[in-house]
């Protein structure tokens, strides 16, 4: 895969996963999710603490990821591009690895943490291995970070 389809292709995983976690945080913060949406045992003070310990992780994941997408059109944003994309996986398994430690099945949460922790695998390497910048414009334009 190049440098253009790579791009092309994450675009809307970033788009999508960044303001899903802005989306997510805000919801938590109202207490708006429904509680037969919410995790299991999602008034236990430990999980409501384990939860919000996820805050720092997925604030910085998403501020990266929608910085990089902003400022893709004047720099080169590999470096951030790896750093949402290495936080953003971090985050997936996190939580998975802790509902089967906990043997916590729910779909609900699976899917989304199974996707946030897989879905960067994908670009990871692609754009470890470009030698171009993710958008075409030209060379003389880019600043590199």
């Amino acid at each position: 895969m190049n440098a253009e389809t790579t791009w092309r292709r994450l675009k809307p995983h970033l788009w999508i996963t960044d303001f899903g976690f802005l989306l997510y945080w805000l919801l938590t913060a109202l207490t708006a999710i429904p509680p037969e949406y919410a995790f299991k045992d999602y008034q236990n003070p430990v999980l409501v603490a384990w939860n919000w310990s996820f805050l720092p992780l997925d604030m910085l994941a998403s501020l990266t990821g929608l910085g990089a997408l902003l400022l893709s059109k004047r720099y080169d944003v590999r470096p951030l591009l790896l750093l949402t994309l290495t936080l953003t996986h971090v985050a997936g398994l996190n939580a998975i690895a802790f509902w089967v430690i906990t043997r916590d099945f729910s779909w609900q949460w699976w899917v989304p943490n199974v996707y946030l922790m897989l879905f960067p695998l994908l670009f990871i390497v692609p754009i470890l291995k470009s030698s171009v910048q993710p958008v075409s414009r030209p060379r003389d334009r880019v600043v590199q970070l």
